[in-house]
């Protein structure tokens, strides 16, 4: 057996960037952009107003209170091209552009007016309320740097750029394949010896989560034959993933059958809980991981190796899960060779930091302990026994891969 971080590191040695392709603005949230993008345009275009009020000459304010004539209206979108000279004044709305020859805005509430004349009740310094041109970006500046996780802002921001189009990295494709005679899809007849298949879509949503797309490959059946002929469908993905079957037992054929067909392994076991049975190599030229069939273990193995290997595919950083402290809420035995990850919930803080519970049945077929936990407890191989109030690793699992 290996360890949990020589696993990972042979996985991501394997693991290279897919191509890229332009999508429309509308599309881009949470893709990778893979140039840097610059303005193709000045914002603000001209110096303009950010209030509603007038628009005046500094000089005209040395003296307060003063009258000035009204000698115009310029509303978002319009402008006043008109000359304005000392003693005038141009009603402005927020957002609109100054007229020639002013260089401040004078908000209303500071004034009295009516359709021929505004007295200015206060005073305001050259600038006052005026947004100038290219306050927020210039033309031909670069606004945001690759790789780059696009973010709702940064969405907001190309589109303020007049970007409508953004190359960015596709997604990678995952293909997903389960495999087992007892499996059968949700809704369908269940017979008496069988359960139903829940580690694809679980599988699948992470998938999605992390930036890839999903390709469900369906259910091969416990014969050489099925499991041919589904996983031809996975030579067009950019990785193939099994669920099930890649242990050592009579009806477990990931190995037998693909290594005929060009699977080469590079490891099936790591020392971890639950896990262990985890297979990692290369099918048809692309890489592969070969998942037990447990959903706990395929959701932990999919945090552990599967994300960080989506986030190589998409050409950033692989990120790996955070982990932060937490006290022990009961006692706990020693652990063995194998490195754990315990399901657990948060029972409310201490001194700052979380404290925790672990669910008393922690077997890798359990969905409802899965669902129902805030965290994971990582415990390292062969740790002592701990007691109540000792200090141990989370995992949060509220939010572990946030892409904003």
């Amino acid at each position: 057996m290996i360890s949990v971080d020589e696993a990972r590191a042979k996985i991501l040695k394997d693991i290279h960037p897919v191509g890229t392709e332009v999508v429309a603005l509308s599309s881009a949230f949470g893709r990778v952009m893979t140039e840097d993008a610059r303005s193709r345009r000045t914002q603000p275009p001209a110096d303009m107003s950010a209030m509603d009020g007038f628009a005046v000459r500094a000089a005209d304010l040395d003296t307060i209170p003063t009258t000035l004539k009204i000698i115009g209206e310029v509303p978002a979108g319009g402008a006043y091209d008109g000359a304005v000279k000392a003693g005038e004044a141009v009603r402005i709305f927020t957002g609109a552009p100054l007229p020639p020859d002013t260089d401040t805005i004078v908000i209303q509430e500071d004034t009295d007016f009516n359709d021929h004349s505004v007295t200015i009740k206060e005073g305001a310094a050259r600038g006052t309320y005026v947004r100038p041109a290219g306050l927020d970006f210039r033309e031909g500046d670069i606004g945001l740097k690759a790789p780059r996780i696009l973010s709702p802002r940064d969405i907001g921001l190309l589109a303020a750029m007049n970007r409508p189009w953004v190359t960015v990295r596709r997604k990678p494709r995952i293909a997903l394949l389960s495999t087992g005679d007892e499996l059968v899809r949700p809704g369908e007849p269940i017979g008496p010896n069988q359960i139903i298949s829940s580690n694809s879509l679980l599988v699948a949503a992470l998938v999605e989560a992390a930036g890839g797309e999903a390709i469900d490959l369906g259910i091969a059946k416990d014969n050489a034959s099925s499991l041919r002929e589904k996983v031809q469908d996975a030579k067009s993905a950019d990785m193939l993933i099994t669920l099930g079957g890649a242990s050592v037992g009579d009806h477990d054929l990931i190995q037998p059958v693909l290594g005929k067909e060009g699977l080469s392994v590079d490891f099936w076991r790591i020392a971890m809980r639950p896990g262990k049975p985890l297979m990692f190599g290369k099918f048809a030229g692309i890489p592969m991981l070969g998942m037990p069939g447990n959903p706990v273990s395929s959701m932990i193995c999919s945090f552990l190796f599967l994300i960080p290997a989506i986030d190589a595919l998409r050409g950033i950083e692989p990120r790996h899960p955070p982990r932060q402290k937490a006290w022990l809420s009961h006692e706990l035995k020693e652990n063995d060779q194998r490195e754990d990850y315990m399901r657990a919930t948060v029972l409310g803080e201490k001194d700052g930091l979380p404290v925790v519970k672990l669910f008393a049945k922690q077997d890798s077929s359990m969905l409802s302990p899965l669902s129902a936990a805030d965290c994971l407890i990582v415990r390292p191989p062969f740790a002592k026994a701990l007691g109540k109030n000792d200090m141990v690793d989370m995992i949060p699992l509220t939010q572990p891969y946030p892409v904003v």
